[in-house]
């Protein structure tokens, strides 16, 4: 999720782990900066493009190494605000300011590697769009008025928008399931094979949903609202590029982007050059996520990502308004 949510969600669970044992700025404070702590990852550089995409997510937001690293944390806050606390008690809220970030980025589409170090498969539930105003807005209100309110009436409204995002974030899932049903039995009767199939939401909202239908040599993209479940899926196909996959065969950089994609991507050749997208970022032909991996004779030594280009927000809630 973008970087405002996970300040709010830690500072919100600190705050309801501390209570009224210290003031609330202060476990606000703390929460907010563990919760942001995690993705402090993209500063760092691994080399090329497709590393830093891939390498994004992975031992910063691992539970086990964030369970490990919540206790000398708890210690170090405990003593930077002198309470007559013990680090015990903000050792529990350092940890659910920490392991709430990479739960929070599980229920996007990108892939989370918290399974880290016992295994490094990028999970991914993709049922909310990384910035989603209605996930955020209830906890950045409701924040705001527990530190302006204090005391119990302020824990009271701190728990409202924690229960009102927590809430929203089982909505998102229980309508991508409704989604994904009505998809796959509208693909069925139009003959589509449903073996690959993803189903996540457009940007800012749960509303009109993505789908991307990938087949052996080619991949469809439509799209499904809740306000015309019935309607009929008009799918646009596009050359996947598997033959251009198949004579990369062995490259780690085209591999790479093959697994962590989950098996969601396409390559084409364009003007003597080839480039790789992860199909589940953005839309046809923009795509979040496309790097240029050189030519079939001299593949890049250090591949680079293709800037995309990005709609307006005018743009963004027209199409959203079509798709509904």
């Amino acid at each position: 999720m973008d970087s405002v949510s996970q300040i709010v969600l830690g500072a919100s669970v600190s705050m309801a782990a501390m209570g009224r044992r210290v003031p609330l700025w202060q476990s606000a404070l703390a929460g907010a900066a563990c919760g942001t702590l995690p993705d402090l990852d993209v500063f760092l550089d691994h080399g090329d493009a497709i590393r830093n995409m891939t390498l994004h997510r992975t031992e910063t937001h691992a539970l086990l190494w964030l369970t490990l690293i919540s206790a000398p944390l708890g210690w170090l806050i405990a003593g930077l605000f002198r309470q007559p606390v013990g680090w015990q008690q903000w050792w529990l809220a350092v940890w659910l300011a920490l392991i709430t970030h990479p739960l929070l980025d599980l229920m996007t589409v990108y892939g989370t590697q918290l399974g880290l170090p016992l295994t490094d498969y990028p999970y991914a539930i993709g049922s909310i769009y990384i910035i989603d105003p209605l996930y955020t807005l209830p906890l950045l209100i409701c924040l705001a008025v527990a530190l302006w309110r204090r005391g119990e009436q302020g824990l009271r409204w701190n728990r409202i928008g924690l229960t009102l995002s927590t809430l929203y974030l089982v909505w998102s899932v229980l309508i991508q399931s409704v989604a994904s049903w009505q998809v796959k039995s509208d693909l069925t009767r139009q003959g589509i094979p449903v073996d690959k199939v993803l189903v996540t939401p457009t940007a800012f909202n749960t509303l009109v949903w993505r789908i991307v239908v990938m087949a052996p040599d080619r991949y469809g993209e439509s799209y499904w609202s809740l306000f015309s479940p019935r309607r009929a899926l008009a799918v646009k196909w596009q050359p996947r590029g598997e033959n251009l996959f198949r004579d990369m065969k062995g490259d780690w950089y085209a591999e790479r982007v093959a697994w962590f994609s989950h098996g969601f991507y396409a390559m084409r050749e364009w003007e003597g050059r080839l480039y790789i997208a992860d199909l589940r970022m953005g839309e046809d032909p923009a795509y979040t996520f496309t790097f240029d991996l050189g030519s079939p004779e001299q593949p890049a030594a250090h591949p680079r990502r293709i800037a995309s280009p990005r709609p307006s927000l005018k743009t963004a809630f027209s199409r959203l308004g079509a798709r509904l």
